[in-house]
């Protein structure tokens, strides 16, 4: 395929693609290796779930200002940056023994990856266009979906040696930022207006004048939802039908990802194929038929195949959704706009076991599912009569980016 810009050569594609494998490891680097943590420390439960969890709330929290901080400087440092804070703060874990420390550059380490995730999705934005856009959106979620299978079962192997261990993997970072800030385009900001005279630098006339950006956010957040709903408790669930051996329910719970990753290197076709509206109404049929089997058999085939619809829905979403989110917001307000993603994401993330655990615990993990595709059709429901039309292009993403790339 011919790339329209020069963005298109050299080590940018192969060094987004990368980083944005980063923010899925996030937490599952070190879910392995926790219970060890804890014993070693004397920690309580909640204390250990801290460490495991308080970056997903400093996403949540620092996500706007990371996004302010590309719409003003563009996005070539503040991704670079957020690229080495990552890998130097997470990477401290190889060598800290203290909690309170641990816990302290967790925070640190989320700031930095709120900076990857926003970063890598502006980059990838304002970079391609058209079909070349789409493609290599299909090839960053396949990228995202194996990096939640490649990094834990690296993170796995090397637990053993030391709970230390897993932590060094965060070290990629450092090289990744550095190859960045070599690598990307030297572009500037987009300028400050997007010809509806509000200045273009404010993101919530924004909101109030482009409402369909809160229905998109609100899709993330029932994704986010759904998706830890399917983690947490997919294990009891196997368990309940017999499922018990840790090699076979990692064999399971994999099915979503591997899913997901495979319709990542086919949504160029089925955007094009079928637009946005009918995607995203494919995507919560997924869910309902998923969370319905998961819920109501007693079969291992249709669990395996429950999670596979819930992979398929969730390999359709995020790049649609990422798109649509982007081309909505004009370039100047773009970072902004995208950053919001990642805290509608880890918002999700955060309140999925406050909202499924109490209805899991007084009544059934079946009930939990069964729950999740009421859910689900509920969404489908409401997408039913929506018109979901392309976003036009910017003007400002239509030509080339300042010539940085060898």
């Amino acid at each position: 395929m011919k790339a329209p810009t020069s963005a298109g050569r050299g080590a940018v594609l192969p060094v987004l693609l990368l980083a944005s494998t980063l923010t899925v490891m996030a937490g599952a680097v070190i879910a392995p290796v926790l219970e060890v943590i804890r014993d070693d420390l004397g920690l309580s439960g909640t204390a250990a779930g801290m460490i495991l969890t308080a970056h997903g709330l400093s996403i949540a929290v620092t996500s706007p200002v990371v996004g302010w901080l590309i719409d003003r400087w563009g996005v070539r440092v503040p991704l670079a940056g957020g690229l080495l804070l990552y890998g130097a703060a997470g990477g401290a874990g190889a060598f800290l023994s203290s909690y309170p420390a641990l816990i302290a550059t967790r925070i640190a380490f989320g700031v930095g990856a709120a900076a990857v995730f926003a970063g890598t999705t502006v980059a990838l934005l304002s970079y391609y266009q058209g079909a070349q856009r789409d493609t290599v959106m299909g090839w960053r979620s396949t990228a995202i979906s194996l990096g939640g299978v490649i990094w834990p079962l690296l993170a796995g192997a090397i637990g053993g040696l030391s709970w230390h261990a897993p932590f060094a993997i965060y070290l990629i970072g450092v090289p990744l930022g550095l190859l960045a800030l070599l690598a990307l385009p030297r572009t500037d900001p987009a300028p400050a207006t997007d010809g509806t005279g509000d200045g273009g630098e404010r993101i919530l006339p924004l909101l109030m004048r482009r409402p369909a950006l809160l229905g998109y956010y609100g899709l993330l957040i029932v994704a986010s939802l759904l998706l830890y709903g399917l983690a947490v408790f997919n294990p009891f669930r196997l368990a309940e039908i017999g499922i018990e051996k840790p090699f076979l329910v990692a064999l399971i719970s994999t099915t979503a990802s591997v899913t997901m990753s495979l319709v990542g290197l086919w949504y160029a076709k089925l955007r094009a194929a079928l637009g946005y509206g009918p995607l995203l109404r494919i995507t919560a049929v997924c869910w309902t038929l998923a969370f319905a089997l998961l819920g109501l058999t007693g079969h291992a085939a249709l669990v395996v195949i429950g999670n596979g619809l819930f992979g398929l829905g969730m390999g359709i979403l995020m790049p649609a959704v990422t798109v649509l989110i982007g081309d909505t917001a004009p370039p100047a307000l773009r970072g902004q706009a995208t950053a919001l993603s990642g805290t509608a994401s880890f918002a999700g993330q955060f309140c999925s076991p406050l909202i499924l655990g109490p209805l899991v615990d007084s009544t059934s993990v079946k009930t939990g599912f069964l729950a999740c595709a009421g859910a689900a059709a509920v969404l489908l429901l409401a997408l039913l009569p929506v018109r979901i039309t392309d976003p036009a292009p910017a003007p400002q993403d239509q030509g080339e980016p300042e010539q940085a790339v060898a």
